[in-house]
């Protein structure tokens, strides 16, 4: 427990109970005035505190905010990428409150079991014209899902968007299907561009600052505003959910669903490890780097 932190789990009553019998009898009414006047309120865990920390945070943070710049400049697309928690179909409780004539009814154990499927809400933000797009895998959350999740995006509107566009700057997380540990998904990664014919930069968040990434705070919270409080009963539901996200700056949203199954237990190509043809940046490369078209 933080020391500096004063709390109690007393109920009013039990304040105003308590203190009369130190001798300063008080109403639960009063009570609450005096906390209120004290800025005491009922407050959950914040999770803030990083699990640990990256020597090279800061010159990372630094280095984003010059490609971004950069991007802007030439009028080159930045998009911010991630995938949202698993969600599962059916009669599962989920947290939130809608007004109703009567409250939706959920399974009393959220057994997974009981679920009639899983939803992977893949998202891909674009900070310019404040558009998010998701795309929900039904399978896993793999790097093959990760970079065909955008080949869908880009191929369908990102290209009619940036007609122009040289180079693409992702902004991801360290792990997940896009971690930059991984061969896996720079051999996907390669694909892609070689299937779409334009370069990709990416650009990764340090280990433990995932938070900071854009797509955390500008698109996905309203995401789960939109949904929170119904079941997600059907897939339709989660479509239809998710596709009515605004906000009140212009937030646009547009949802596809891809059916594929994709396979988790992938391995690497040695041809691809062995003549690697992804370049490396000069500042951190094992978090900076660019695919090239190879044709």
């Amino acid at each position: 427990m933080q020391p500096e932190v004063l709390w109690t789990d007393l109920s009013l009553a039990q304040i105003a109970q308590e203190l009369a019998g130190r001798g300063t009898p008080l109403s639960p009414p009063s009570v609450k005035q005096w906390l209120d006047d004290h800025d005491f309120a009922k407050r959950k865990i914040a999770k803030t505190l990083p699990g640990g920390a990256s020597p090279d945070r800061n010159t990372q943070f630094e280095y984003i905010a010059e490609l971004r710049e950069q991007y802007r400049e030439t009028g080159n697309p930045v998009f911010s990428i991630d995938t949202k928690k698993k969600e599962h179909l059916g009669l599962l409780y989920r947290d939130g409150r809608v007004y109703c004539q009567e409250a939706f009814r959920a399974f009393d154990h959220d057994f997974p079991s009981w679920a009639t499927g899983v939803v992977i809400p893949h998202g891909i933000w674009d900070p310019v014209r404040n558009h998010g797009h998701v795309n929900l895998g039904l399978s896993h959350d793999t790097s093959e899902f990760a970079c065909e999740s955008f080949r869908w995006f880009w191929n369908r509107s990102g290209r009619w968007r940036y007609p122009e566009a040289t180079s693409i700057l992702w902004l991801c997380d360290a792990g997940g299907s896009n971690s930059y540990r991984q061969h896996l998904f720079k051999q996907d990664l390669q694909r892609l561009v070689d299937d779409i014919g334009v370069e990709v930069r990416v650009a990764h968040y340090p280990s433990y600052c995932s938070k900071f990434n854009p797509i955390e705070r500008r698109f996905f919270p309203h995401v789960t505003r939109a949904c929170q409080g119904v079941l997600f009963d059907t897939l339709e539901t989660v479509v239809h959910l998710m596709r009515k996200t605004s906000t009140k700056t212009g937030l646009t949203v547009t949802v596809h669903v891809m059916k594929k199954i994709y396979e988790t237990g992938r391995k690497v190509a040695q041809d691809f490890k062995d003549h690697m043809p992804i370049l490396f940046d000069s500042v951190l490369p094992k978090w900076n780097y660019r695919a090239v078209p190879q044709w």
